[in-house]
């Protein structure tokens, strides 16, 4: 049951992970892709924009295939975790609570994925 547990955690965040990379990148599934993505990081302080776009998209894109996979399991966790670590930066100044704007949504992702990290990917995994 352990093992179904953590694969049925790797199946929402990753692919949730996957799907928000695919907004900043391809501008899938209502996003704004690296044009529209960096011009928001742009106008909150995030320079430059694009380039920023793309790599967030990118750690969360293929951070989330691998941690849904659980292929590189630990790379795809820390890839989840960077990309975490600069959405906190950005809700930082909002305090902790995420009906606020604060860190508190980004900071249970980072918990769960450095768990899992600590865990492994279960039994149910490539």
């Amino acid at each position: 049951m352990e093992d179904l547990g953590i694969l049925i955690i790797r199946l929402v965040l990753g692919l949730s992970f996957v799907g928000h990379g695919s907004q900043k990148l391809f501008g899938w599934f209502g996003g704004y892709g690296i044009k529209g993505t960096g011009g928001w990081m742009e106008s909150v302080g995030i320079k430059p924009g694009a380039f920023m776009a793309a790599l967030a998209g990118i750690l969360e894109f293929i951070g989330g295939l691998l941690f849904t996979t659980g292929l590189f399991f630990t790379l795809g966790s820390a890839m989840i975790v960077i990309a975490m670590l600069g959405a906190m930066k950005v809700h930082l100044p909002n305090g902790y609570w995420a009906d606020k704007g604060g860190i508190e949504y980004p900071f249970v992702i980072v918990s769960v994925a450095i768990g899992l990290a600590l865990i492994g990917p279960g039994a149910y995994s490539m």
